[in-house]
C-alpha cells in the first residue's frame, strides 16, 4: 500500500487525516512532494517517506507553494511500480499520482485543487501569487486547471470530506464521491469543569479564505479579548499590530494539549472563513464549546447552527438551546461582530454536554470504521470484476452492435 500527501511540513487537518490513516496501515509507505523534518507527528515520521524532485530544489520545503507550476511534473514522477492499493489524500496535486495498471486508487479528497478553482481570485489576485503578471497567471492557471480535471480520471473512487467537497468533485470532475467526514479524536478534549473565561478563540493557518482580517477587525471594534492561534499571513500580523491592544493576541502555533486547554476555556470559537470543512470547529464542540462561523461551506455540516438572523425567534424560550453554534451569512466585519453581540444574549442557554454529544458524531473510531468499510467494499467490487472475465464480445459472443 502506498498512502500518498500533497506534501509534509505541519500538522494541518489534512496531516491530521493522514495520521489516522499511518496508524490504520503501519506498513504503508508514504509518497509526497516535500518533507521537512521534524514537522509532523511521529506517527507518521515512522513510516518510509519518498519525496519527489522538487525535495532537491533549494528552500523548497519552505517555499514550496513557489513551485505550484511543477508539481504535476512532479507527482507523475513518483515511482508506485509494485503498489496494489494506492491511496491519496489531496488538495493540491496527490490524487494526480499514476499508479501502476492493477492498482487501486482511492482518494480521500480534502478539496479540488483551490488555487485554480473557486479561490483563483484569493491566491493570485489577493494572496501568495499575488505579484505574478496576470497574463502569466492566466495561463498557468489553465494549464492547471487542465490537468487538474484529466488526472481526476486516474483515480478509481473519490472519497469526499464533507458534502460541499463532493459537490465541487462533481462540478470540476464530473464525479460522484462518498461522503466521509475527517476525524477528530474526541478524547483529546474535555469539557471545562470551571466554565469558560473571558476571551474568544481563533485557529487559522496562513490561508487567503480563512478570512483572519475580518476577526481582526471586528474584535477590534467590539474591543472583545481574541485569542488568535496558529499561523497568519504578513498582512494579518500587520494589521494585529495595528490593532494592537490588550484585548488581541497572537500566540502563533502551539501545542496540541494547549490547544485543548484553550478550546476549553474560551467563549465560542471564531470561524471567519468558508472552509470546505474546518476541523478546528469540531474540536472546540468537541471541548463543549460553541462556534461562531460563516454559514456557508462545511461549516453547515460541521456545526449544528442557527442562522444569526433567527436567533431572536428563539431568545425568549426556556431551557438550553438545541444548537451548538451560531451562524453569520454576510462575509464581513459588521456581520461577524452582530453575531458575537448576539451571541452574547443567548451564551448561557449553550450547553456544553450537548455540544460535545454533537461532535462525537465525528470521532476517530467512527472514521476508522467507515474508511475500512468503504474501503473493503471498493476492493470486493474490484474484485468480483476481475474475476468474471472478458466481456462478452471478446470471449466470442456477437459484438453488441
Amino acid at each position: 500500500m502506498a498512502l500518498i500527501h500533497d506534501w509534509l511540513t505541519g500538522m494541518r487537518g489534512g496531516e491530521k487525516c493522514l495520521e489516522v490513516l499511518c496508524d490504520l496501515f503501519p506498513g504503508a509507505d508514504i509518497f509526497t512532494l516535500v518533507y521537512r523534518r521534524g514537522s509532523v507527528s511521529p506517527a507518521i515520521a515512522a513510516h518510509t517517506i519518498t519525496t519527489s524532485f522538487l525535495q532537491g530544489i533549494p528552500l523548497a520545503a519552505t517555499h514550496y507553494r513557489y513551485l505550484l507550476p511543477l508539481f504535476p511534473l512532479a507527482v507523475e514522477g513518483l515511482d508506485l511500480d509494485g503498489y496494489t492499493i494506492v491511496i491519496s489524500t489531496s488538495h493540491c496535486a496527490a490524487k494526480g499520482v499514476v499508479p501502476s495498471p492493477e492498482a487501486c486508487h482511492l482518494c480521500y479528497c480534502l478539496t479540488p485543487m483551490r488555487y485554480v478553482w473557486d479561490l483563483f481570485a484569493a491566491y493570485f489576485r489577493r494572496g501568495p501569487y499575488r505579484r505574478i503578471p496576470a497574463p502569466v497567471a492566466r495561463i498557468v492557471s489553465h494549464y492547471l486547471r487542465s490537468w487538474d480535471v484529466s488526472s481526476s480520471t486516474r483515480v478509481d473512487h473519490f472519497l469526499a470530506v464533507s458534502r460541499f467537497v463532493a459537490s465541487r468533485i462533481r462540478r470540476y470532475y464530473a464525479r460522484d464521491a462518498f461522503v466521509l467526514y475527517p476525524p477528530v479524536d474526541c478524547s483529546r478534549f474535555a469539557v471545562s469543569a470551571s466554565g469558560p473565561k473571558n476571551y474568544y478563540l481563533l485557529v487559522s493557518a496562513a490561508a487567503p479564505y480563512k478570512r483572519v482580517d475580518l476577526a481582526l477587525e471586528a474584535f477590534a471594534r467590539l474591543d472583545r479579548p481574541l485569542r488568535v492561534v496558529g499561523t497568519i499571513s504578513r498582512e494579518d500580523l500587520a494589521r494585529l499590530r495595528s490593532y494592537r491592544r490588550a484585548s488581541i493576541s497572537y500566540a502563533g502555533w502551539v501545542s496540541e494539549d494547549e490547544l485543548a486547554g484553550l478550546y476549553a476555556d474560551c467563549r465560542a470559537l471564531v470561524f471567519p472563513g468558508e472552509e470546505d470543512f474546518g476541523m478546528a470547529m469540531v474540536e472546540a464542540q468537541a471541548a463543549g464549546r460553541p462556534v461562531i462561523a460563516f454559514g456557508r461551506g462545511g461549516a453547515l455540516e460541521a456545526v449544528r447552527g442557527i442562522q444569526v438572523e433567527r436567533l431572536g425567534k428563539i431568545r425568549s424560550g426556556r431551557g438550553g438551546l438545541p444548537y451548538t453554534g451560531i451562524f453569520f451569512s454576510e462575509q464581513s466585519a459588521d456581520s461577524l461582530a452582530s453575531a458575537v453581540e448576539a451571541f452574547e444574549s443567548v451564551e448561557a442557554r449553550f450547553d456544553p454536554e450537548a455540544i460535545r454529544s454533537w461532535a462525537r458524531r465525528f470521532d476517530r473510531p467512527v472514521f476508522e470504521k467507515e474508511f475500512l468499510r468503504i474501503l473493503q467494499k471498493v476492493l470486493a467490487g474490484r474484485r468480483s470484476r476481475s474475476n468474471a472475465g472478458p466481456p462478452a464480445s471478446v470471449r466470442g459472443a456477437p459484438p453488441p452492435w
